[in-house]
């Protein structure tokens, strides 16, 4: 069994290059490279020459054979355009022949077009063949990313549509040559999933498809970017809201402290000195007090705090010197006695 994708592969279809359509048209009815631009030059050149001695029959002096010797080749141009009668020549070396399908003759036999083997179209200088291979039709137009199947029913209107929009089109007798396509098409029918575009519609299509592409690719882009500004954002305001974070835990921890601090000192002093107790143990219950009377800021604490911690540094350094002289006397009982009275004073 054969593949059906084979199958439409097996059928030969040139694409449009230039403007070489009746090349194109040529090959593609004939399945294969039959013909070469140089080729059609040539019988291109034939017929022109053809036509000039006919013209020159009426006299090389005349003013028409003059007027012909300056006008150029009716048959081709510079461009790639044949004339169909550059295509009925190319046709002719291989048997087959034109017949005007709009032509009243043709119209009067009544023939139904399925029952045909091909014709090849144009309108405004352009070529392209429609064929039957197999028990099947197909659009073989070279502007066209590959043939395009055509079911019987849609034939005759295919054609009648071509004919309303000016195309002029042209039946093919004869024996074609025997291809690859007509064998297999013979045995297999196929199915076309996809139509196929024109070659311009594909391009558009692919340019339109890499433009989408590059549009979302800079727009993802810029989505990422606007992620990386979100993020970023996000982050500087939980580092900020840390920051009011740690600044009320450190005024927090700072009252802590320093009421710890001052209840620590309260209990030592009031172990060793009572005067000095009562002094701090009253420093504590005003601080108090004044804590409860007004809110103190984060400067305001610590500055305490820092004015109380000095106190304590200089009542450590003071009693320094007393211990050193205490040392030098060796410690006498009177002496100690005095010292105690020394430490007594301030309490009272």
């Amino acid at each position: 069994m054969f593949d059906r994708k084979l199958n439409m592969d097996s059928i030969f279809h040139e694409k449009q290059e230039g403007s070489l359509c009746a090349q194109h048209c040529l090959n593609n009815l004939l399945q294969g490279e039959y013909f070469t631009p140089v080729d059609l030059s040539s019988i291109a050149h034939q017929l022109d020459e053809e036509e000039r001695m006919r013209m020159a029959e009426g006299g090389m002096a005349s003013e028409e054979y003059r007027t012909f010797l300056q006008q150029p080749s009716g048959n081709m141009d510079d461009s790639g355009f044949f004339s169909i009668q550059v295509i009925s020549n190319a046709l002719r070396v291989w048997g087959l022949e034109l017949i005007l399908f709009n032509s009243r003759e043709y119209q009067s036999l009544m023939i139904n077009p399925i029952n045909e083997k091909a014709f090849i179209c144009n309108y405004k200088e352009h070529w392209f063949t429609i064929r039957k291979l197999g028990q099947q039709w197909f659009n073989l137009n070279s502007l066209l990313t590959g043939p395009e199947l055509i079911s019987d029913t849609y034939l005759a209107l295919f054609l009648a549509q071509l004919q309303q929009e000016g195309y002029s089109i042209f039946v093919i007798r004869g024996n074609f040559p025997e291809c690859e396509a007509e064998q297999i098409l013979g045995i297999m029918r196929v199915q076309q999933q996809q139509r196929p575009r024109l070659i311009g519609e594909e391009e558009a299509q692919t340019s339109a498809g890499r433009s989408a592409a590059l549009a979302q690719t800079e727009m993802g882009f810029g989505v990422e970017d606007e992620v990386v500004d979100e993020d970023e954002e996000l982050k500087r305001a939980l580092a900020l809201s840390r920051q009011d974070i740690d600044v009320e835990d450190e005024e927090a921890d700072l009252r802590r402290a320093i009421q710890l601090s001052m209840q620590g000192a309260v209990l030592s002093n009031k172990s060793s000195e009572s005067g000095m107790a009562n002094m701090v143990a009253g420093t504590a219950t005003g601080g108090q007090r004044e804590g409860q009377n007004e809110t103190l800021t984060a400067e305001e604490l610590r500055k305490r705090r820092q004015a109380y911690f000095d106190r304590q540094q200089q009542q450590a350094e003071s009693n320094i010197p007393q211990q050193q002289d205490t040392k030098s006397t060796g410690g006498s009982g009177s002496v100690n006695t005095g010292e105690k009275d020394q430490q007594q004073k301030p309490s009272q």
